[in-house]
């Protein structure tokens, strides 16, 4: 395409954004218009990002799409985004969860609209540039800037803890990203160029230098997914944001981390990367188990799927430095997977929370006597969780599991049961909420989901069912970049010299 689609793409929630900031007029009209705007905008911008799906090459893992001008001249830098088969997936589902985001706010979200949607159509810009950027420079502008309007949102939004998990949402990731910045200046100073292809490609930095690198990338996108011990924030941030907030927290920025680790930590510090793979597997087999016990105790809806994120992110990482192709395209495939399910498992809290007010599950019992199509949809959503066969679920991490077999039995032993304790703890939460006599007064008089609920759910369900039984679709676009990622870092292995511990200490 001759024209600039991903900048348009990437800049027109931006144009949504400053529509409803001219907005004027009485507290209704003016919640009302912001409401369409936003919806509006974004819709618009899904189905404009379907034009990347549709004229993206297949069986190539160059950068498609490209835009690139020239930003600072004084200092070399460029504008330039792109995709692969890595980072689109990610776009699309950037784009695909704001307007439903949107529309689950419709009605629950009744102060401060206006605002509230600005933040909204302002994050979706951040997101998409993120996985889009072809500059480091530029790429940490934006993921930094994610953390601004998301910090409204918990803070301005959430619930009664909500300042308390904003503050620390925002000092976790900021702690990370300042080490991040070191990172990137020094790569960019020593190569002499922040264009993110060139720097894939040329990975000839020393062994040690790679090492101090990885560990500084690795402090800012260890919080983002996040990796076990640094989680905590997590859960605090899902259970005080609004619905909404979740659903983009859960969906997309945790997917932050991960694609960092693919797009900066695995192809330009290869030596780096291989020295660490025993921490990570450790760290990525402690979340897999010890999280999923944790989530096993939870009483309160929001903390469990929480707990169960952290879970399913370990196997992303694990898939990811197994380092051969299946459990990288496991890893991917894990993250759009979760993308959506995890979302979806948030927006069908958000169903009943909108009408009770409550989010334990103990309040909760026998739903499907007077929700029958509620009890469908979550039943949906909890299977494709725990990895049933036929849903996205079961793809990615059967994935992950066969790549991490190949390089160690017991490593794919222990993840696996992950896999069984993810069984346990989503059929302990759906039988309690969803099975049972329906008994309890204020129950009985819950309405099942309206048309925008359903509507809502049905893109979700479909994608659910579309990735789990041809999956091939999604790993024909992911399958040359990861083949190519995983050639250029045995390839750089062996042209550069591993660093040894004596010259790490500075011996």
């Amino acid at each position: 395409m001759t024209w600039p689609v991903l900048s348009i793409v990437t800049f027109l929630p931006l144009v949504g954004a400053f529509l409803i900031l001219s907005i004027r007029g009485e507290e209704a009209t003016v919640a009302r218009n912001a409401r369409n705007v936003a919806l509006w905008t974004s819709t618009f911008t899904f189905l404009l990002s379907l034009f990347i799906w549709f004229g993206f090459e297949r069986g190539t893992a160059d950068f498609q799409f490209v835009d690139e001008a020239v930003w600072l001249p004084e200092l070399g830098l460029v504008y330039k985004l792109g995709v692969d088969g890595i980072s689109m997936p990610l776009v699309l589902l950037s784009t695909l969860l704001t307007p439903i985001c949107v529309l689950a706010s419709w009605e629950s979200v009744k102060h401060r609209v206006k605002e509230y949607m600005i933040a909204f159509l302002v994050l979706e810009t951040l997101m998409v540039g993120t996985f889009s950027a072809l500059d480091i420079i530029l790429f940490y502008i934006f993921f930094e800037a994610v953390l601004i309007p998301m910090f409204l949102i918990i803070g301005v939004w959430g619930g009664p803890r909500r300042v308390y998990s904003a503050f620390k949402f925002f000092l976790y990731t900021l702690a990370g990203s300042l080490l991040m910045l070191v990172a990137v200046l020094t790569i960019f100073f020593y190569m002499g160029t922040s264009d993110i292809p060139t720097l894939m490609e040329q990975a000839d930095m020393p062994g040690s230098m790679q090492v101090w690198l990885w560990l500084a990338f690795f402090a800012a996108f260890a919080v983002k997914m996040p990796m076990w011990p640094v989680h905590t924030w997590l859960p605090d941030a899902h259970v005080e944001a609004p619905t909404a907030g979740s659903v983009i927290l859960a969906g997309v920025l945790l997917k932050m981390g991960g694609y960092g680790f693919l797009r900066f930590s695995v192809p330009m510090m290869p030596q780096g990367t291989e020295f660490f793979i025993p921490l990570v597997f450790f760290l990525s087999v402690v979340a897999v188990i010890y999280t999923s016990l944790v989530a096993l105790a939870q009483q309160d809806m929001k903390k469990l799927i929480a707990y169960s994120s952290v879970a399913h992110m370990g196997f992303v990482t694990l898939g990811i430095f197994v380092l051969n192709q299946q459990g990288i395209e496991g890893a991917v495939f894990q993250m759009l997977s979760h993308g959506v399910v995890s979302a979806a498992l948030f927006l069908c809290v958000g169903v009943i929370y909108d009408r009770l007010h409550t989010r334990e599950i103990e309040r909760y019992e026998g739903l499907a006597n007077n929700m029958p199509a509620y009890a469908l949809v979550f039943m949906v959503f909890m299977l494709a969780s725990v990895g049933l066969p036929g849903t996205s679920g079961f793809v990615g991490e059967f994935l992950v599991i066969v790549g991490a077999f190949q390089a160690s039995s017991w490593i794919a032993l222990l993840a696996a049961t992950g896999m069984v304790l993810g069984a346990a703890y989503m059929l302990f939460l759906y039988r309690r909420i969803i099975f049972g006599a329906l008994t309890k007064p204020d129950l009985k008089r819950l309405l099942d989901m309206n048309w925008r609920e359903r509507a809502i759910f049905a893109p979700l369900i479909a994608l659910v069912l579309w990735m789990g039984i041809y999956p091939a679709s999604f790993l024909a676009i992911i399958g040359s970049s990861v083949e190519v990622l995983v050639e250029r870092y045995h390839t750089a292995l062996l042209q550069t010299e591993a660093p040894s511990l004596l010259a790490l200490l500075g011996g």
